[in-house]
C-alpha cells in the first residue's frame, strides 16, 4: 500500500494528462526520499504500468513523466487491500481523502458488497456468524446522555436496556428491565419492579441503585438534550429495595412511559463515576444483547452477550463500519438532498447487485424535512405577508423559471431581503437548496451550518429560517413534543401561548389518538400562519437478500439485530 500512497502523492503534485518534464531532485523531494529510493519507486510504478518514464542522465536534466492510470483507480486498490487485511482505519482514512471522485466510489462500493453483509466461519468447532454493516456517520459516543445521532442511538439500543420497551410492531409499552409497574391515582408516582439477576456486561448485578443513578444523572445534567422536558419533570427517584424503584413526577405526564422506552432513558451502571464519562462513551457497559469490544473513528465491534436476560441473540458479532461518503444520484428538485433514509441496511446499496433478487421492506418510520421561521428575531419574517411570500417560493415543483413574477414582483425582491438559514451539517444540502431557490426570487441567503451542540444554543434565535428534520417512528409523539417546545421559543407570542396550552393538554391526555389530534392542530396552526413549511417526507426502507431471516424493526424503525439470523448454505 506504500507504493499506492506514493503514486497518489506524486499525482497530487504533478498530475495531468500531458507529459511532465521533471528532475530526479524534484521527484525525491516530492516523495520525501533519497535519489536512489526515488529511482526504485519510479521503477516499480513503471513495472505496474501506472506511469510512463523516459529518464535523462545527468544532474539537472529533465526526464519525461506521463501518468497512465487515474488516481481514483489507485486509491480504490489501496483501500481494497487495506480492508482485505482488516486494516479498516487506513481504508476509511483513504475514503475520506479521495471520496470526492464518483469513479472511485463506484469501484469501492461494488467491492464493498462482498465485504459487508453476513460472513460465517468455524472457530474451535463453533460456527461464528458475523454481520458487517456500513454507516455514513461516524460514531462519537454510545453514552445515552451524550449521543446526538440516529446511528449512535441505533447501536446504543443494542448495548443498553431501559425499564420498558415498545413492541416492535405496535405502540404497546412492554416490560423490559422492569417486569411490572404501578401508578398512583393522580398518575405522578410510578413504582417499578425490576427483574432479578440482570447482569451488566462486566458481570455485575444491576439493581435499583443503578436505576436511581441513571435518572439522577439525567436530572442533574445541564446539557440541552432530546426529551429533556420529560426527565426534568422528575421530582425524585429512590430505591425502596434492590428490585423496586419509585419515581415521583412533578405533574402527570402520559408520555413518561414512552420516554422510558427510548435509548435516552437506558440504564447505566452507577460505577460509571469510576470509569469516567469520556471513556464510557467508547467503552460502554450495558445490559443489552451485545457488548462493545472495540470502538474507534472507523469501526464499532459488538459481540454477543451470552448472559442476556431476554435470551441470546443469533448473531455472534456485528461490525458497524463508518464509510463517510455521499452516494451520487440523479434527483429532482424535490429530492435534492443526500439520502435521508436510515443509515443502516442489511446489505448496502442493493442497486449495484445486478441480477440478484432483492427483497424490499418498509418500516413504519419516515423522515420529514422542514423549515421554520424565526419570528422572535427582529426582521422581515415578523411580517406574516413576507413569511407567506418566502415560503410560497419553496412550494411547487419546477415552476420557478416560468413564474418568476409570482414572487419577484413583491416587495421582498425589490428590497433584496437578506435571510440567514441555520442548520446542522447533515442537512446542509437542504439548506443550500433552499438558499438557491430563494435566490432565484431575489432573496440574498446566508447558510450557517453548526454542530448539533451549537445549534441547540443561540444560533437558531439569531437566524431567520431554521432547517431540521423529524424522524417519524413509534416515538413520534415524544419527538413532536420536543420539537414544538423548541419551536415555541421562536414563534409569535400569541401563537406560543396557544401551543404551550395544547402541549400541556397533550401531556395529560391518556388517549393516544386524542394526543395525535392535538399535535395535528399545532402543525396546522403553524402552517396557516406561515411559520412552518414541510419540504418533503420519505419512508425508511431496508433492502436485504432473501437469505436473511428474522428481519424486524424496533420502535424507532431500525433493524433489530437481536433477531436476525442466516441459514447455513447447502451444497447441492
Amino acid at each position: 500500500m506504500k507504493l499506492h500512497n506514493q503514486f497518489l502523492r506524486l499525482y497530487s503534485h504533478f498530475g495531468t494528462t500531458e507529459d511532465v518534464q521533471i528532475t530526479l531532485d524534484e521527484l525525491a523531494m516530492t516523495l520525501n526520499c533519497t535519489h536512489r529510493n526515488a529511482s526504485i519507486v519510479i521503477g516499480n510504478m513503471v513495472e505496474h504500468e501506472w506511469i510512463y518514464w523516459e529518464p535523462q542522465r545527468g544532474r539537472g536534466r529533465r526526464s519525461t513523466l506521463r501518468f497512465l492510470i487515474q488516481p481514483e483507480e489507485i486509491a480504490a486498490q489501496s483501500m481494497m487491500k487495506a480492508i482485505s487485511r482488516q486494516d479498516l482505519k487506513h481504508a476509511i482514512d483513504q475514503i475520506r481523502v479521495h471520496a470526492r471522485s464518483s469513479m472511485m466510489q463506484d469501484r469501492l462500493q461494488e467491492w464493498l458488497l462482498t465485504y459487508f453483509g453476513h460472513h460465517s466461519e468455524i472457530r474451535s468447532n463453533k460456527q461464528i456468524d458475523t454481520l458487517r454493516l456500513p454507516i455514513r456517520e461516524r460514531l462519537h459516543t454510545l453514552d445515552p446522555l451524550y449521543m446526538n445521532l440516529l446511528a449512535e442511538s441505533f447501536v446504543s439500543s443494542h448495548v443498553f436496556d431501559g425499564l420498558t420497551r415498545r413492541a416492535n410492531n405496535t405502540d404497546e409499552i412492554l416490560p423490559n428491565i422492569a417486569h411490572a409497574w404501578d401508578v398512583n391515582s393522580n398518575r405522578t408516582q410510578w413504582t417499578f419492579y425490576l427483574r432479578k439477576e440482570v447482569l451488566f456486561h462486566n458481570g455485575t448485578l444491576m439493581t435499583a441503585h443503578d436505576v436511581v443513578y441513571t435518572f439522577e444523572r439525567l436530572i442533574e445534567t445541564s446539557r440541552k438534550m432530546l426529551y429533556s422536558f420529560i426527565f426534568k419533570q422528575i421530582k425524585s427517584v429512590r430505591a425502596l429495595n434492590p428490585t423496586t424503584v419509585i419515581i415521583q413526577l412533578k405533574e402527570p405526564n402520559e408520555l413518561f412511559l414512552s420516554f422510558l422506552s427510548t435509548s435516552r432513558a437506558a440504564i447505566v451502571p452507577r460505577e460509571l463515576d469510576q470509569v469516567g464519562e469520556t471513556s464510557f462513551g467508547t467503552k460502554p457497559i450495558g445490559t443489552g444483547p451485545f457488548k462493545v469490544t472495540e470502538m474507534n473513528d472507523s469501526i464499532c465491534v459488538l459481540e454477543v452477550f451470552t448472559h442476556y436476560f431476554q435470551g441470546r441473540a443469533h448473531l455472534d458479532r456485528v461490525e458497524v463500519v463508518s464509510v463517510p461518503w455521499d452516494i451520487p444520484s440523479n434527483k429532482t428538485d424535490t429530492e435534492h438532498t443526500s439520502d435521508p433514509l436510515s443509515p443502516f441496511h442489511i446489505i448496502h446499496n442493493p442497486s449495484l447487485a445486478e441480477g440478484t433478487s432483492w427483497s424490499q421492506i418498509h418500516s413504519e418510520a419516515s423522515v420529514r424535512k422542514f423549515v421554520t421561521c424565526n419570528t422572535k428575531k427582529t426582521g422581515p419574517l415578523t411580517d406574516p405577508v413576507v413569511r407567506a411570500q418566502v415560503l410560497s417560493c419553496l412550494s411547487g415543483d419546477g415552476d420557478i423559471v416560468n413564474n418568476e413574477d409570482s414572487c419577484e414582483s413583491g416587495d421582498a425582491s425589490e428590497n433584496k431581503l437578506t435571510l440567514q438559514i441555520a442548520t446542522i451539517p447533515q442537512y446542509r444540502l437542504d439548506a443550500d437548496f433552499i438558499a438557491e431557490r430563494l435566490a432565484k426570487f431575489g432573496y440574498v441567503c446566508h447558510v450557517v451550518s453548526t454542530s448539533l451542540e451549537e445549534f441547540k444554543g443561540s444560533i437558531r434565535l439569531e437566524s431567520d429560517l431554521i432547517v431540521f428534520s423529524l424522524f417519524r417512528d413509534q416515538d413520534e409523539q415524544l419527538r413532536l413534543l420536543d420539537l414544538y417546545l423548541t419551536m415555541s421559543e421562536h414563534v409569535e407570542p400569541h401563537t406560543r401561548v396557544d401551543i404551550d396550552t395544547l402541549l400541556h393538554n397533550v401531556m395529560r391526555e391518556t388517549d393516544s389518538h386524542v394526543r395525535t389530534q392535538r399535535f395535528a392542530q399545532i402543525e396546522n396552526r403553524l402552517i396557516q400562519e406561515h411559520q412552518l413549511h414541510i419540504l418533503y417526507e420519505r419512508p425508511v426502507q431496508t433492502a436485504y437478500l432473501p437469505s436473511v431471516r428474522g428481519v424486524t424493526f424496533n420502535s424507532q424503525g431500525w433493524v433489530d439485530l437481536r433477531h436476525i439470523w442466516f441459514p447455513p448454505k447447502v451444497d447441492h
